[in-house]
């Protein structure tokens, strides 16, 4: 049983509710999507063994907050995935899924060994990536067994109507999950059109009883990987 693996390191969370812990990353290569503004372009690999990989990440001491399992898309390696995420569980490492909210049938394979999951909703104005609601909504089900937030990218695109189908979503499946609102980082957000959308998205949230946060990737903004 073998993996692709783009890259492991430590560095910190840079998005979402977790910004600024220290994480191992491990990212897997491949993906099932094509967003269109998808900042992570990967061109190599390395293969590993459930092993090997276990003993890459027992370089790194316990002062992390958890372990970042990335990509790409994680879930498109489920039965590899499953092997390593129980093998760092039961070395007292804690967890971390980010995931594009696609795979829910993979999730349900691996959930019990998993502690937080940052899952994706894509909206069809940003993404380009058509309908995934039910996909979505599916994955979400499933992610609520445990610690679960929701990250949407949010552009000039961004249609008012999928952000209010988005809110419905999460009303309907799990209120108290928080949604990050997250602006294109390939576009300017201080003082533009983007920081105007996204504190009207913010609005509508608190409308539909959502609790959502404003966060841009800030490990591009202080160059950090």
């Amino acid at each position: 049983m073998k993996a692709r693996i783009a890259e492991v390191f430590e560095s910190i969370q840079g998005e979402g509710l977790y910004l600024g812990e220290r994480q191992l990353f491990v990212r897997f290569f491949g993906c099932n999507l094509s967003c269109r503004f998808c900042d992570t372009k990967l061109d190599r690999f390395s293969e590993y063994e459930p092993q090997e990989l276990f003993k890459e990440i027992k370089l790194y001491d316990h002062g992390l907050h958890s372990i970042s399992f990335t990509g790409g898309e994680p879930l498109l390696q489920a039965v590899f995935l499953k092997k390593i995420l129980r093998m760092t569980s039961e070395a007292g490492y804690k967890n971390y899924l980010e995931s594009n909210g696609m795979l829910w049938g993979e999730l349900k394979q691996v959930i019990d060994y998993v502690d937080i999951i940052a899952m994706d909703i894509k909206l069809p104005s940003s993404s380009g990536m058509g309908n995934l609601w039910s996909f979505h909504r599916r994955f979400l089900e499933v992610a609520s067994q445990k610690e679960v937030f929701l990250k949407s990218i949010i552009t000039q695109e961004t249609a008012q109507d999928e952000m209010r189908q988005a809110l419905d979503l999460i009303k309907e499946v799990n209120k108290a999950a928080v949604l990050v609102l997250q602006p294109n980082s390939y576009e300017e957000y201080e003082g533009g059109l983007l920081k105007e959308k996204l504190e009207n998205f913010k609005n509508i949230s608190l409308e539909h009883g959502v609790t959502s946060c404003i966060i841009p990737q800030i490990h591009k903004m202080v160059g950090v990987k």
